[in-house]
Order: structure tokens, then C-alpha cells, then sequence
């Protein structure tokens, strides 16, 4: 086989699978229009929402999986969840069950033997069982409480044999799950952020300016007054680029580093006598040191420029912010 033959074929092999599993996740959003889905989906999120214990997802072999990736979702939307190994719940994990928890299935089949020995003793607790199926017919969908149907046509495996479709089908049916939970607890990007404290996620929603600016005596301030070097000086000696200038301890200006350069280009016979007001951008940004720093970068970012002056409500300078110390902490 030519190598132009051989990539024509893989290329196409991989459209396919996109296809039939874009096929699959189409007619699961279709039965979003059957009454009898629509209800069950309802009472699926409805029960969910009431539970007064957590939410127990089992599963096993690839539907064992997606279950775990449903419970991550759950649990990061704000609903209480654990995944439970179907087979190992029958060696002593049933011991986390409590009556006032449901149990959240995920079975292709519905068949499955593992499974079914576990609904007996999900009945004797009381459990309401609620079952993610590929098959609405099978045993596992007729002793569920509520059943939501993940069949598919066809997998995405020539030999329909691989759970590929129907773990996608799955594992969407569970994200919708997720979601629309979210909607009805409103959960707030405030909450979301709250159990997400790690990685950029946490740091844009929950960073704060003050968190991470340079304060006190490392402030690079100069009053109006002050003579070039001594703002040179300043400058080179806090190394954030810029300086805060000050009347009367008011912020009034900056200048940076820039503004130097630009001074030393085109002005150097009146250079002995330049003072920071003759320098300085009289209409500096400043911000809050409440203000989230995701936020204080989007608005350098905005306006081209790489340090932000942080003030109190006076207009005292209380910090200063630097794009480099944003950047180091992965923002």
C-alpha cells in the first residue's frame, strides 16, 4: 500500500468515528423531544437535587469510567457524589450505602451479572436507583426507579463490538446531569472556584490583587518634585519599571522606564532641570487591591501597558502591580 493510500485510509477511518459517534450524541439530544424522556430526565435531576445523602455512581468495565468522570463532574458542580466499582461493592464497598443516598447506574447493556446481584440489596436499603442504560429493555432498566435511555445505533468500532458511541452517549447524558444541576442549585462561579483552589482555574476566580503585589517600603514612589536621577534611581532600585508619583501622598502620576527613554531621545538640554511632574502621565490606572489580579491583567492587557498603581479610597498608594508578576503565577 502507497503511503499517499495509507493516509487516505486512517484519515478516513477517523472521520468515520467522529461521525457515528456526532450520531450517536444527535439522537440522544432528539429524545430530549419524548415525553417519556423528558420525564425521566426530570425526575432524575428532581431526585438528585431532593437527596439528603450523596449520590452513589457504579458502573463496570468502560461504563465503570464514565462513571468515575460523572462523579468528578458532580462533585465539582456541586453535588455530592462517590463512584463505587460494581464488583468491588460485592466484597464489602456496599458498606458506604445509606438509605437516604441513590445510586446512579451506568450499564451498556443493562445485563450486566455483576450489576444485577447488586439491585437486591439496593432494594432492601431502600436505595432509588436511577440507570444510565444502552439497553431500556434490559433487566436493569425494569428494576430501576427511573431509567434514562444512552442506547445507540451502532458503535464507532467496524465490528460494533467497543463500547465507543455508547460511552459517549453516557458519559453526555451524565454532563447534562451535571449541569442542569448547577442551574438549579445556581452555582456560582464563586462556588465553582471554591472547590477548583488549584492550577489557573482557582487563581482567576479566587487571586487577588492584594495577594500579590509589591507593598510598603518596596513601592516605588517619588513626590512631583523629585530631579530625574533621584527618579532613575528609584526605578532601577525597586525593579518593577516604573514609579508612583506623589503630592502631598496622593497619587498624582507615574512614569516609567519608557518615559525615560522618550525623555532622553528628544530632550537632552533641559535634562538637568526635569522634574517628575514635567515627566510623569498625569492620569495613571489605578485599581483596587480588592480587584481579582485575573482582572488587573485583562485591563493592562486592554490598554497596553505592563504595570498598574494600587490605591486606597484616598488615593493613597497602598501597592503596584507588575504583568511579569502575573504571568509567573500562571494567569
Amino acid at each position: 500500500m502507497s503511503k499517499s493510500k495509507a493516509y487516505k485510509d486512517i484519515i478516513s477511518y477517523g472521520r468515520k468515528v467522529v461521525a457515528t459517534e456526532k450520531k450517536a450524541v444527535s439522537d440522544l439530544e432528539s429524545r430530549f423531544k419524548n415525553e417519556k424522556f423528558k420525564d425521566s430526565f426530570t425526575d432524575a435531576v428532581e431526585s438528585i437535587y431532593r437527596c439528603k445523602g450523596k449520590i452513589v455512581v457504579t458502573g463496570i468495565g468502560k461504563s465503570g469510567i464514565i462513571a468515575q468522570k460523572i462523579v468528578a463532574t458532580f462533585n465539582s458542580t456541586g453535588t455530592y457524589s462517590i463512584f463505587m466499582h460494581s464488583t468491588d461493592s460485592l466484597h464489602g464497598d456496599l458498606g458506604v450505602l445509606r438509605k437516604e443516598d441513590i445510586i446512579l447506574i451506568i450499564s451498556k447493556s443493562g445485563d450486566t451479572s455483576e450489576i444485577k446481584q447488586l439491585i437486591p440489596n439496593f432494594k432492601l436499603l431502600g436505595i432509588k436507583i436511577i440507570s444510565v442504560v444502552g439497553n431500556p429493555d434490559s433487566d436493569l432498566a425494569v428494576l430501576s426507579d427511573i431509567v434514562l435511555d444512552a442506547s445507540v445505533k451502532a458503535e464507532a468500532c467496524p465490528h460494533n463490538l467497543a463500547p465507543t458511541s455508547s460511552t459517549t452517549a453516557a458519559l453526555v447524558l451524565g454532563d447534562a446531569l451535571a449541569i442542569s444541576l448547577l442551574q438549579k442549585r445556581d452555582f456560582t462561579s464563586e462556588n465553582f472556584a471554591f472547590v477548583h483552589p488549584g492550577g489557573n482555574l482557582g487563581k482567576r476566580l479566587l487571586l487577588k490583587v492584594d495577594d500579590i503585589m509589591t507593598k510598603g517600603s518596596d513601592i516605588p514612589v517619588v513626590g512631583i518634585n523629585s530631579k530625574l536621577k533621584d527618579i532613575i534611581y528609584m526605578i532601577s532600585s525597586k525593579r518593577l519599571g516604573c514609579a508612583c508619583v506623589t503630592s502631598k501622598s496622593k497619587i498624582v502620576g507615574i512614569i516609567t522606564d519608557g518615559d525615560i527613554r522618550r525623555l532622553l531621545e528628544k530632550n537632552w538640554d533641559n535634562i538637568d532641570n526635569t522634574v517628575a511632574k514635567d515627566l510623569m502621565n498625569p492620569n495613571p490606572k489605578i485599581i483596587s487591591k480588592d480587584m481579582l489580579a485575573y482582572s488587573a491583567l485583562e485591563l493592562m492587557e486592554k490598554n497596553k501597558i505592563t504595570q498598574l498603581i494600587v490605591g486606597d479610597y484616598k488615593k493613597n498608594p497602598v501597592g503596584m502591580i507588575h504583568m511579569h508578576r502575573l504571568i509567573e503565577e500562571g494567569l
